[in-house]
């Protein structure tokens, strides 16, 4: 696999399923399978709305070899590797390597709070300990840090690091990363709203919450951007937007879960402490937003 390997199109964040405290390993496995059937081009484990920062070490490694398993090769896999810890990056981006990933996503130090340069001798350290493509996860509503793009120019050039997972809500970045960076560097939209202009704006793809809930409808979406029917995707765009806003009234990976037990693709919201299941009126708002998509009956 090459660095510049194409991760593009729709990619859910992968919600890990539990059932009474425990990872549902065969609704895992039967989820894998339907973003595929649906048309995702990637799948995404263990990122935060796979609710890594409450999986144990062991509980992690499973859910990477769980879905790499199941995809058996059909989409690739970018497998959340992400601490603030450098030593813990470094073995769970070494872990998802031998597991078979085709990626990895590192998300920014959170918490600590690095400068630029400790932000590169970061991910450099990761660049260095293996040997697949890295996508750096640029999130500072939750790390609190911003990547700058000199130091993602930095770090490009470097043999492993390979794009971004853009979730700094600015859509000028893309522009301005494109100019830095050229059009190879992979930019991913991490933000559902914003996703359709993201990619008008040069991006490539979209690392998904609401794919989680609406596969088809989100594929369907960024495959109608890379045909350039803009039209078609904004058609697309509006079945989604309240879906958008619902799923994200309260943290997302609730929102996500219980649009997946709506309709029928989770036994339950389960989602653990200190995460809590959605509010009965947020729950009404994802049920009217999937009725408007089209994906739930009135």
């Amino acid at each position: 696999m090459t660095k510049h390997a194409p991760f593009t199109g729709s990619m859910p964040a992968l919600v890990t399923p539990f059932k009474n405290g425990r990872i549902d390993e065969d609704r895992l496995r039967a989820l894998v399978d339907w973003h595929i059937e649906s048309g995702s081009s990637g799948l995404v484990p263990v990122g935060t709305t796979g609710e890594s920062p409450t999986l144990s070490h062991d509980e992690h490694g499973k859910v990477t070899e769980i879905v790499i398993a199941q995809a058996r090769g059909r989409v690739p896999v970018i497998a959340g590797a992400g601490s603030n810890n450098t030593t813990e990056a470094i073995a769970l981006a070494r872990h998802a390597e031998e597991a078979g990933a085709q990626a990895v996503l590192v998300v920014t130090p959170y918490y600590n709070k690095p400068t630029q340069e400790g932000m590169y001798q970061h991910f450099k350290a990761v660049n260095d300990a293996i040997g697949i493509p890295i996508i750096i996860y640029n999130i500072p509503p939750r790390s609190v840090v911003d990547m700058s793009i000199d130091t993602m120019s930095r770090l490009y050039e470097l043999k492993n690091i390979a794009g971004v997972k853009d979730a700094t809500g600015n859509l000028a970045r893309v522009s301005q990363q494109r100019h830095a960076l050229g059009p190879d560097f992979i930019q991913l939209s991490g933000e559902d709203m914003t996703a359709l202009a993201y990619m008008a704006a040069g991006g490539h793809g979209c690392i998904s919450v609401v794919a989680n809930v609406a596969p088809q409808l989100c594929a369907d979406l960024m495959a109608c951007v890379a045909k350039g029917d803009f039209a078609g995707a904004l058609a697309l765009q509006d079945r989604l937007t309240p879906l958008h806003d619902a799923v994200f009234r309260e943290p997302g990976v609730a929102g996500s879960k219980h649009g997946m037990t709506l309709l029928g693709r989770l036994e339950s919201d389960e989602v653990r402490l200190p995460l809590q299941p959605v509010t009965p009126a947020t729950s009404q708002a994802i049920r009217a937003a999937l009725v408007h998509a089209g994906l739930l009956n009135a």
